[in-house]
């Protein structure tokens, strides 16, 4: 293309002055502020002109007009919105993690609509602290002296490792020992070692990758040392030839030398795992209960609840970390706090298979599945569809390797299995499956019953093209 046929058809391009005079521009303008309707159709012209720079012709100046307005709707819409997770991964990272009960919704709800005795004692008429509600229900739920919850588990390690052998604590700089085969990547490349060493903590590794005996960490104590600190591996398995601590070896070991010993549980657990058909996973009153100082564990993953670090332990070194400056910098919100603690109420209740969404997933018999599996297909009425036994996983990091039988819908599209996922994903709401054995298979058990009707019509009108 010659730089005469460019020039031709930059000069063809509207004005932003004119484009703001299309009717459903002047609309825009209308509902947002002038500056970022103007910002907008600045940038969706610069886009075209790299278009024509690269070989294309310009649009005409409705056309333009047009995809402001799609640009608008996409860029400026409620978000995050609101979608179907069909992949049967219960606890889905990119998908918001674990969807809230309806309890934690209405908590939230109430919290955020007014004023509410966020840090106020009513009784007292005086000021309260954020913290004292929360931990109560985490001392009830897990048996620990108190508890203290954060904006998430990450938070929640760095403010107990400051605390205890930080800069802000009383022995700055004093050693943390862990595990060689513990020093994990939790995810988004969130290492522990890395965490140590940004609270001000000194790391002590011990032991070997797949085998470290109480006897190494005895072995590795001396003045200097501020803590012990044990962590799960939620994310994945040392299979084989391998040997770990056990808990209460080290609070024992802790107990005879004067060391605090810090457990990071990752996901947490508040219920027995086995009883779901799953592999046992530490639960937090088996941490307490084996007179740990502190527990670290997140509230948005086995616990079902929102994006929360909880801290559960003695009330001295809890005290301790709430005095904490970094305290401050990772508290969490009050629509945090109100749907984490209508989250924990169900627990104690013993209603969390009742009313938390990740542990009604869970708890799911295969024969519920299965017949919800049979009404889709029945409402689709299509050859291309079918059910066939699958897999479900817990997912978030949470129970690795770990799945549950499920029946899947699957779909042989007569095009290729990602056009068929995109189609799917083009709805007003959009449904989320996953690829699998050349076909797209939807999983009924992390679809709500209110969503099945969207399902259903989104694979009609995906199969109709």
């Amino acid at each position: 293309m010659t730089n005469n046929h460019i020039n031709t058809q930059f000069r063809s391009l509207p004005s932003v002055e004119q484009l703001l005079q299309e009717p459903g521009l002047g609309g825009l303008a209308g509902a947002y502020s002038h500056t970022a309707v103007v910002s907008l159709a600045r940038q969706q012209l610069d886009a075209v002109r790299r278009s024509i720079r690269d070989g294309g012709n310009a649009p005409d100046l409705g056309q333009i007009a047009e995809d402001i307005m799609e640009r608008a709707k996409e860029e400026w819409a409620p978000w995050p919105r609101l979608l179907v997770n069909a992949t049967g991964v219960v606890i889905h990272t990119n998908l918001g993690r674990a969807p809230l009960s309806e309890a934690a919704m209405d908590a939230v709800n109430a919290a955020a609509g007014g004023y509410s005795d966020l840090e106020f004692d009513v009784k007292a008429g005086t000021r309260g602290s954020r913290q004292a509600h929360i931990g109560r229900l985490i001392s009830e739920v897990t048996g620990a002296d108190t508890g203290l919850a954060v904006n998430n588990n990450a938070s929640a390690i760095m403010l107990g490792l400051s605390a205890v052998a930080g800069p802000g604590g009383p022995n700055p700089g004093r050693e943390v020992i862990v595990s060689r085969g513990e020093g994990v990547e939790i995810g988004g490349g969130f290492r522990i070692p890395d965490v140590l060493r940004q609270s001000g903590a000194t790391l002590v590794e011990v032991g070997t990758t797949n085998r470290t005996y109480v006897r190494d960490y005895a072995s590795a104590i001396n003045d200097n040392t501020a803590a012990i600190l044990k962590v799960h591996p939620s994310n994945f398995r040392v299979m084989g030839f391998t040997h770990e601590a056990a808990l209460d070896e080290l609070v024992t070991l802790g107990r005879e030398r004067g060391v605090p010993v810090l457990n990071d549980l990752g996901s947490g657990c508040l219920l027995d795992t086995t009883r779901y058909g799953l592999a046992p996973e530490p639960t937090v009153q088996g941490s307490v209960g084996a007179g740990v100082e502190l527990s670290f564990f997140s509230g948005d993953k086995l616990i079902g609840g929102p994006q929360a670090g909880i801290i559960a332990g003695n009330a001295e070194w809890v005290e301790r970390l709430s005095r904490h400056p970094l305290a401050r910098a990772v508290r969490i919100d009050k629509m945090g706090l109100a749907a984490l603690s209508a989250t924990l109420t169900s627990f104690l209740k013993e209603k969390a298979h009742e009313e938390i969404p990740v542990w009604v997933m869970i708890s799911m018999s295969l024969d519920a599945i299965t017949a919800t599996a049979e009404s889709w297909r029945a409402a689709i009425d299509s050859p291309t569809v079918q059910l066939r036994e699958g897999q479900s996983t817990v997912g978030g990091g949470s129970l690795p390797g770990e799945t549950l039988p499920t029946t899947l819908l699957a779909v042989t599209p007569t095009d290729s299995p990602d056009a068929f996922a995109r189609r799917l994903r083009s709805g007003p709401t959009p449904v989320i499956a996953r690829i699998e054995d050349e076909g797209v298979v939807l999983d009924p058990r992390t679809v709500s019953k209110a969503q099945s009707s969207i399902v259903v019509e989104a694979v009609k009108s995906a199969l109709s093209g």
